[in-house]
């Protein structure tokens, strides 16, 4: 992610610590986001792909992997404070910001917003402690993508 950000801002990105757990914790909240309104289709899988490859540099098969992990670590998860914690750990805000584009494109991969999605979407970025008018650019330029 960190090579991510340095060409998205242009400046180097701060070092962040391993994203092991991060990486996985990202993607099971990617999975939660499309699983929020009850349907998980297969336009928001190819999105939460797409992002996977794009944040943290991944091939295909990666993505696919860590995908597959994130869909069975989201199935046992009690709740989405295990996942929010290690993505804050994990990440700088900056970084975090740029986690949330990526949430934010999941959310408009079906074309809709619901009211359990933005809900989720505010929580999420309360929860990695994002201020909600950094949560609302990130909206934005995921609504400027055309994808």
């Amino acid at each position: 992610m960190i090579r991510f950000i340095k060409r998205l801002t242009g400046h180097p990105a701060p070092k962040s610590k391993p994203e092991t757990e991060g990486r996985l914790a990202a993607a099971a909240l990617l999975v939660a986001i499309a699983h929020s309104d009850h349907e998980y289709a297969d336009t928001e899988r190819r999105r939460i792909l797409a992002a996977l490859r794009e944040l943290f540099e991944l091939s295909d098969d990666e993505a696919e992997a860590l995908c597959a992990q994130a869909e069975q670590a989201h199935e046992t998860a009690a709740d989405l404070h295990r996942f929010t914690l290690a993505v804050k750990t994990a990440y700088t805000i900056e970084e975090r910001g740029v986690f949330l584009e990526a949430a934010w494109r999941v959310v408009l991969a079906d074309g809709q917003r619901d009211d359990h999605e933005n809900a989720l979407m505010r929580r999420l970025a309360a929860l990695l402690g994002v201020e909600d008018r950094v949560s609302a650019h990130a909206r934005r330029r995921a609504e400027a993508r055309k994808e």
